[in-house]
């Protein structure tokens, strides 16, 4: 796009992303464009690691901080509100770092969005009310009746993705997976980019998980998550879900100790950072795996060589 590629810039949670998209942004004159679902909501800023203000007054950052814990924020509303980014980018003739650990933005992002059909606002309606009130497991057993196939691929505790799977059964009476199968994508625009995934040596990722939830909780992460809690939102909420969140939700309830709450947090982010991986590995094979102490200098060769004018 542009004079400039753009820098696609993902791995897992605490590989050190956001200060390499920072000193990037700072090298070439760009613009962070975020690209971790949590880091989204407003109400998150510590318990995500979201940039400090300090660190947004440096460079231009967008997408952060800018949805309210109450939205079920969605990929086609970050694609494109990130595609506008990407084009006011352009505009200005300024590089584009698109930072984050979230496999399905990048998806969307260079492959496009499958096309899937509106939900009618009463069946999602029914929907929800009903996991609010029966909870995933009934709904995961009528889906199983309706929709074997997609039920089989889902945990029983799997809450956003059992209601999605029947909300399309109920409204179109054909699988999810049948529509995932069957629609074609929307042609992204070809992006020249630099892709490059970050992948820290495992016993050093979990030190930096540990150490960056140490800070979370020194720099105010309870009252954060006490102040959402708060709201009394609906826990199905994705915010409500953020790595860390539900745990010191626990130990503010006095369920569980603040060590419990933790260790129980950290253990999930080790979890999750393994997922991540390994969704990149296999649905994003085309992103240079690349040690962080070695990527800056990575990123800026290859970016140098895509921004090189094309002959004609």
């Amino acid at each position: 796009m542009g004079n400039f590629p753009v820098i696609l810039l993902a791995g897992p949670t605490a590989s050190g992303k956001s200060a390499l998209a920072l000193a990037l942004a700072e090298k070439f004159g760009g613009t962070i464009i975020n690209a971790d679902s949590m880091q989204v909501y407003r109400d998150l800023r510590l318990i995500t690691a979201r940039p400090s203000v300090e660190e947004e007054r440096r460079m231009p950052h967008a997408l952060y901080g800018h949805v309210d814990a109450a939205e079920n924020y969605s990929v086609g509303a970050w694609r494109s509100e990130a595609a506008a980014e990407l084009a006011m980018a352009e505009r200005e003739s300024r590089a584009a770092i698109v930072v984050g650990g979230t496999g399905l933005y990048f998806n969307a992002l260079t492959r496009g969005l499958t096309a899937m059909p509106p939900i009618p606002k009463q069946v999602r309606d029914d929907v929800r009310a009903r996991l609010k009130s029966d909870g995933a497991a009934a709904l995961h057993d009528e889906l199983k009746r309706l929709d074997p196939h997609a039920a089989a691929r889902l945990n029983r505790g799997d809450r956003a993705r059992i209601s999605r799977a029947l909300e399309v059964m109920v409204a179109t009476g054909r699988s999810i997976r049948d529509w995932h199968e069957d629609a074609k994508p929307d042609g992204p625009d070809s992006l020249r980019a630099v892709r490059i995934f970050l992948s820290p040596e495992r016993d050093e990722l979990a030190r930096r998980i540990g150490a960056r939830f140490d800070a979370m909780i020194e720099a105010g992460a309870i009252e954060e998550v006490r102040a959402l809690m708060a709201r009394n939102l609906d826990p199905s909420l994705p915010a409500m879900k953020a790595h860390g969140v539900p745990w010191l939700i626990r130990q503010l309830r006095g369920e569980i100790t603040l060590e419990q709450a933790v260790e129980g947090a950290k253990r999930d982010t080790r979890q999750y950072t393994k997922r991540q991986e390994t969704w990149f590995r296999n649905q994003l094979p085309e992103f240079a795996w690349v040690d962080p102490e070695k990527a800056l200098a990575a990123v800026e060769a290859q970016f140098l060589a895509l921004a090189k004018p094309r002959s004609s």
